[in-house]
């Protein structure tokens, strides 16, 4: 894949992200890797009762999105996590979104879900860095916490570890 496709990649997802946090879901009509208009879901569901395949790249990036969380996870309850780190930590996230948006693989149904876990990662790494008004770096972190939840919950990562919080 060339760097000019993953930027435009991540450009939609980016796209979707905001239009997820404008509209909502239902408004959302911007589509990423080839979906039709409006084909994204709303809602997370199972594979036929069955969480969805991953790749590598996917797994990596959760991994790594995880593995910050859960290091800052111990000043984030004590309300003692600094502006600074409350960046640092939301630009960890967003750019794990970008490696795991330029690197994906997953076939169009799992690549849909994912897009709604996304979305909330990029919107909790909004507000992480301040970005949303009237809402709370510490809400931010628990959005993120939240999207990896439902990305464990959906989502088939052999031995995968959810944070405990």
């Amino acid at each position: 894949m060339t760097a000019t496709n993953r930027i435009w990649k991540l450009v939609a997802l980016t796209s979707v992200a905001i239009s997820l946090v404008v509209t909502g879901p239902a408004g959302a009509e911007i589509s990423v890797h080839k979906h039709e208009p409006g084909a994204s879901p709303s809602k997370l569901k199972l594979n036929d009762g069955k969480k969805w395949a991953t790749d590598d790249p996917l797994r990596k990036g959760m991994e790594n999105i995880r593995a910050a969380m859960a290091a800052s996870l111990p000043a984030i309850h004590a309300n003692k996590l600094s502006t600074a780190k409350y960046s640092e930590l939301a630009q960890k996230v967003s750019g794990e979104v970008g490696g795991i948006v330029a690197n994906c693989k997953l076939d169009s149904q799992a690549d849909a879900q994912l897009h709604l876990i996304l979305a909330d990662l990029l919107s909790g790494a909004e507000a992480m860095e301040g970005k949303t008004k009237k809402t709370k770096r510490q809400t931010g972190a628990v959005k993120v916490l939240g999207a990896l939840d439902k990305y464990d919950a959906y989502f088939d990562h052999p031995d995968r570890k959810p944070i405990k919080h």
